[in-house]
């Protein structure tokens, strides 16, 4: 079928919309129709990738399921859907209840295509267009996914909005609920509040953390973190950070998570912890993190995928705790009709924009 989709062709050029040809659905694959598509950071990612290009991205898509294959249980056509990251359903970390870490993720997930490395979309002039990205590439009209990575959601929950549940807000939540497992009154320091950070940040709100400190260089950025329930916020360029943090949090916080990925921030969040406590790196690592002999003595670091969730279960607990306006993660969003896909780009790129979401 004919669709629109936001076509990325070279690493330094923008996004163009262009019409583009979808292959039916297989057996185990669904057809959604997108509502609307959170845009991420882990979108630019291809920009570094040119090999694999031309791409279509998003992977924070929502929408109404059109078309089920006969071997997908568990959507049906007209369900309303969540898209979130694809995994095998098979192997021994998916069956353990944590499909981020499942064997086959980093292929099915940051490639654009599936693990026989094929793709499901031509362009006009018949050539293939990389379009399984996270499994659905839902900067499109329509993309199709499995139903191991479509959530199905309640049909009265407004779907433009919905969809950075996927991925940004799964991972900050997640890490604080699930891979740290954060507790009542144990201070925390999220170093970069953009979405991620910012879920994190209500996360720790949730079960009672405190401190919570907010690192980040934009003001924007520290005051939302603040009204969505930090109770320190701190400048990422203020002198003496490390030694700022100390004193808020008593010697030390007990958890830290980066989202930048930048080296010389996660030496912070190493440095602003103390003994015995843990250390969640988030982010995309931008560079070589070198590290003082001393600096893991008595700590615990671990490198985190989507919050070691299993999105079946996290994001419908996550919509439950957004009823009740204890996870008010829409306050995050600006939506751009998807023709704006530049604009909202830059705008994620730039902290001017929290979430972006792109509206077919």
């Amino acid at each position: 079928m004919e669709i629109t989709a936001a076509v990325l062709r070279t690493t330094d050029g923008p996004y163009r919309l262009e019409t583009v040809e979808l292959a039916p659905p297989g057996p185990d694959e669904v057809l959604v129709r997108v509502v609307a598509a959170g845009m991420c950071h882990t979108d630019v990612v291809p920009r570094q990738l040119d090999g694999f290009l031309p791409i279509i991205t998003g992977h924070e898509g929502s929408g109404v399921g059109e078309e089920v294959g006969a071997e997908v249980q568990g959507v049906s056509v007209g369900d309303h859907v969540v898209l979130s990251f694809d995994s095998c359903g098979r192997c021994a970390s998916c069956a353990g209840g944590l499909p981020s870490y499942c064997d086959t993720f980093m292929v099915r997930n940051l490639s654009g295509r599936d693990v026989a490395w094929q793709t499901r979309v031509t362009d006009a002039d018949g050539g293939e267009i990389a379009s399984r990205w996270f499994g659905q590439s839902s900067f499109a009209t329509h993309c199709l996914a499995t139903s191991r990575n479509v959530v199905v959601v309640d049909d009265d929950l407004p779907l433009e909005v919905m969809g950075p549940l996927g991925c940004g807000l799964l991972t900050g939540a997640g890490t604080v609920l699930r891979s740290l497992d954060v507790q009542p009154g144990e201070g925390l320091v999220v170093f970069g509040v953009g979405a991620v950070g910012l879920a994190a940040v209500m996360g720790a709100a949730l079960v009672g953390a405190d401190p919570i400190v907010a690192v980040d260089l934009h003001q924007n950025r520290l005051d939302l973190a603040r009204e969505l329930g930090a109770t320190h916020v701190v400048a990422g360029d203020a002198p003496g950070l490390v030694e700022d943090l100390s004193g808020i949090t008593g010697g030390g916080a007990t958890y830290a998570v980066d989202t930048t990925g930048v080296p010389a921030v996660m030496q912070s969040a190493l440095a602003a912890v103390r003994m015995g406590g843990q250390v969640g790196f988030v982010g995309v690592q931008t560079g070589d993190l070198t590290l003082d002999p001393v600096a893991l003595v008595g700590k615990r670091v671990a490198g985190i995928l989507e919050g070691d969730a299993d999105p079946h279960e996290l994001i419908p607990h996550l919509i439950g705790l957004w009823r009740e306006g204890r996870f008010p993660f829409d306050r995050l969003v600006k939506t751009f009709p998807l023709a704006e896909v530049n604009e909202a780009e830059a705008a994620s790129l730039s902290g001017e924009v929290v979430k972006p979401v792109l509206r077919p």
